[in-house]
């Protein structure tokens, strides 16, 4: 088993940084801005012969009483109770807090394995600017450089003295979980996402807070349900690219399209408060890019009467018409209404994305679809489809062979999906049909 070490201290003291140096990824962002992580963030790591688990964490005020900067305490309470060793993290160029007695305070009273890293100490070869964060009485400082990588190695031995390598640990035991499914949940801020994973998990695992943006790393948590595990991933909320004006949230965007390119469904949450509006068509057609399986979900059902309830309806057949394919639930996060069927969509449109469509099937269908209705001649061009095969998975390609197919038209190519479609059932991701033309190998030659 693996064990858990959790990164704590005030706001911009180098966590994330550390963080991306152990996982040796850019999973967390990392600015010259204070309170930039709010959720837990955890990730695999290794140094040497160990591995671990390391939890980022937001900036910690154990006394916080009220807002934002509470719920990033709860957070961080949390990654304290689960993990097996804490690092504190001080800032040694701005020199001992307040807040960092307040934290040192919190730690002692836990008893729990601490050790004091004094970050950014690059250069600092004397170590006379450590001797006042002896006064926190967590024993001897660690002087490291998260953003250079020094003092690393030998801080991760300090912190998991007494622990064997993973190196000794059966191959079994460090080996990746296959059949997981990566499901991104997307949407504009305040749309109810981190309240969803929240609900389904049964903790409060994500900060879930009534202010937009609150999310702005994208926050990967495993989960598993019916036999079947999944990795949850909780996305910075979408604005319109006018209204981005931090660069922090241009990060979180980042992270966020980074997400969705990744995951093998989608689920698109709509805040039904605020109605289907252009933004979330712009999200939409972000994740149909993406090639991605998609789920659409309006949140927040509970709040709307009946009246708003048909305008939300009329504007999804408007804004999303271009997503029809998709399965669509109308539900509440906050009360679990409607969550269960959601599960049978999503899986619904995972195994949809990896179907496989057997060649002499597909080449029937499409002989069959052509007998039924021909394709429309264009001047003296007739397109002539003779044979058609799978090119693709996630999402679903199908490549059609014959002639002349560069004059295929566009109500052709939807009336040829619609039948591959249905005889597929392939509800919930996009589909993508390729035409290739052969050549005449007489067209170069003089009669």
């Amino acid at each position: 088993m693996k064990p858990v070490i959790a990164l704590v201290g005030r706001p911009n003291v180098g966590k994330s940084t550390l963080f991306n140096r152990l996982t040796k990824t850019r999973d967390a962002i990392v600015a010259d801005f204070p309170g930039l992580t709010r959720d837990r963030h955890y990730g695999n790591a290794k140094q040497g012969a160990h591995e671990f688990i390391v939890i980022d964490t937001g900036g910690f005020e154990p006394d916080a009483a009220s807002g934002i900067y509470q719920e990033m305490a709860k957070q961080t309470r949390q990654a304290v109770a689960e993990a097996d060793a804490v690092l504190f993290l001080v800032d040694v160029r701005a020199g001992l807090t307040a807040q960092d007695h307040e934290i040192g305070k919190y730690l002692r009273k836990l008893g729990k394995p601490c050790v004091l890293v004094a970050n950014k100490a690059e250069g600092m070869g004397d170590g006379a600017q450590l001797l006042e964060f002896f006064e926190l009485g967590l024993g001897n400082v660690v002087p490291i450089s998260a953003a250079h990588g020094q003092g690393i190695r030998s801080l991760i031995d300090q912190a998991l003295e007494g622990w064997s390598a993973t190196a000794d640990l059966p191959e079994e035991d460090c080996a990746p979980a296959p059949g997981v499914v990566k499901l991104a949940v997307a949407g504009r801020p305040n749309a109810g996402k981190s309240t969803l994973i929240n609900t389904w998990l049964g903790e409060e695992r994500l900060v879930a807070f009534d202010m937009p943006g609150t999310t702005r790393d994208a926050i990967s948590v495993p989960f598993e349900r019916k036999g079947q595990r999944f990795e949850l991933i909780d996305t910075a909320g979408l604005r319109r690219r006018g209204r981005v004006f931090e660069s922090v949230e241009k990060f979180s965007v980042v992270k966020t399209l980074q997400a969705i390119a990744s995951a093998s469904v989608v689920l698109l949450l709509i805040d039904a408060t605020q109605g289907v509006t252009e933004q979330d068509a712009h999200i939409a057609s972000y994740i149909l890019e993406s090639g991605r399986a998609v789920v659409v979900a309006v949140n927040k059902w509970d709040a709307l009467d009946d009246y708003a309830r048909e305008l939300v309806k009329r504007s999804m057949e408007t804004r999303l018409g271009f997503l029809k394919f998709a399965a669509l639930h109308y539900i509440s996060a906050q009360k679990r209404q409607g969550l269960a069927p959601l599960w049978d969509s999503i899986a619904q449109a995972h195994k949809a994305a990896h179907c496989k469509m057997p060649t002499p099937i597909l080449t029937r269908l499409l002989l069959e679809a052509v007998q039924f209705q021909t394709p429309k001649k264009i001047g003296i061009h007739r397109p002539k489809l003779r044979y058609a095969h799978q090119g693709g998975m996630n999402p679903p390609i199908i490549v059609i062979h014959g002639n002349s197919l560069e004059h295929v038209t566009d109500s052709y190519k939807r009336y040829l999906e619609a039948r591959f479609r249905k005889e597929f059932d392939l509800v919930g991701t996009p589909l993508y049909i390729q035409f290739k033309s052969s050549q005449n190998p007489y067209a170069d030659k003089a009669v």
